[in-house]
């Protein structure tokens, strides 16, 4: 059965990435998530018209699908060079926590429009005090005549600015402190009290965002969970980050090694016995990253603190991938043109590397998570 639904989704993929999307194959990841935007949210679209988004929802909500179905649509959406996507976040992080937390209310309203991708959303967890360390948000949100009024300010938002919705983990207890207080509300992005900033990082482009809210609103019933327990939930929504598309991510991960390999042959630099170590050094790491997430997904009692264990794994493996890319160029890697400063393959995987270790949570913090869950709390 995996084997039908593996072909199936190869074959659908071969079929629907042609013509006007024939240009989106490979466009869309890491560092290029400013590439054919529009575009790709046409394409978001006729994945939600083939069943393919909420796929692992569970039923009545969405395809019900199995781990191994998952994992086989994701490897092979990968493997034909799928776009990166837009809806990740509703369809990976609100939609599950929606499901497990939302009422019937929430549920009927917000997830059919992720499943069809009419709707996109953004995450506003990070602010500039509160990054890593989230139980320092300080963005306060107040009930008043029927509606929630939210003032702050995030930081680091992925795709704010394409963004129709945002989750917003605000403070609606005056007087609260770290995780008491907060509350995770549903914020609509097209008003008067939003204002979005793009941030250009190091590759040159922009693909997270300041969002600024001054006196923003939504209704009182735009509440996930109960007032003030927004911790849970939003915890809850960072526990489905990490899930199964994941091993998407690992099969963008392995093109990535393969056009170091092909470059490495192409300059000489496979004859370096150093460069071959650290490419089976790779390539080896990259297996590894496969069977951790595979267990972790096909654990009954999964582990609490894996998905910080997966994190210091994929992330450390990616940056080192980064600079063995810079290695096998040599020193002309150095160089770039002039402005707008086009960037190779190879710089823009090692400079967009460098926030592998401190997005999703710095690596500090990922083993603080790890410590605290295997030795308890001190």
């Amino acid at each position: 059965m995996e084997d039908e639904f593996r072909q199936r989704v190869r074959d659908w993929m071969a079929a629907h990435l042609t013509g006007e999307f024939a240009a989106l194959a490979g466009t869309g990841g890491p560092g290029r998530e400013h590439e054919h935007v529009e575009l790709r949210a046409r394409w978001e679209r006729v994945l939600g018209e083939a069943g393919w988004i909420g796929l692992g929802w569970p039923a009545p909500h969405g395809g019900g699908a199995s781990i191994a179905e998952q994992v086989a649509f994701h490897e092979e959406y990968a493997r034909a060079g799928g776009p990166g996507r837009l809806s990740h976040i509703g369809e990976h992080l609100l939609a599950p926590t929606l499901v497990a937390h939302g009422t019937d209310a929430q549920r009927r309203r917000f997830l059919p429009p992720i499943a069809a991708a009419t709707e996109l959303w953004c995450q506003g967890y990070s602010e500039p005090e509160a990054g890593s360390d989230l139980a320092n948000v300080q963005t306060r949100a107040e009930l008043a005549g029927g509606r929630w009024h939210v003032t702050g300010q995030k930081v680091w938002t992925s795709l704010a600015h394409v963004a129709d919705w945002c989750f917003v983990l605000a403070r609606t207890t005056p007087g609260s402190t770290r995780k008491e207080g907060l509350s995770y509300l549903l914020v609509p992005m097209d008003q008067p009290g939003v204002t979005v900033r793009p941030i250009v990082q190091l590759t040159g482009t922009s693909e997270f965002n300041e969002v600024f809210f001054d006196d923003a609103v939504t209704d009182a019933d735009l509440v996930v969970g109960a007032p003030g327990d927004g911790w849970r939930i939003a915890t809850s929504t960072l526990a489905h980050e990490r899930g199964v598309a994941t091993l998407g991510q690992q099969m963008q991960f392995a093109r990535e090694l393969d056009a170091v390999v092909e470059r490495a042959r192409a300059t000489g630099a496979f004859a370096d016995p150093v460069v071959a170590d650290r490419i089976a050094d790779a390539w080896a790491g990259l297996q590894g990253l496969r069977h951790h997430a595979l267990r972790t997904l096909r654990n009954d009692d999964p582990d609490p603190a894996a998905a910080s264990v997966a994190k210091l794994l994929w992330a450390g493996w990616h940056q080192r991938l980064g600079e063995l890319a810079m290695a096998v160029e040599g020193a002309g890697a150095t160089l770039v043109d002039a402005a707008p400063y086009d960037l190779t393959d190879a710089q823009r995987l090692f400079l967009f590397t460098r926030a592998d270790t401190i997005y999703g949570g710095a690596d500090e913090i990922q083993r603080n998570i790890v410590a605290s869950h295997v030795l308890g709390s001190r």
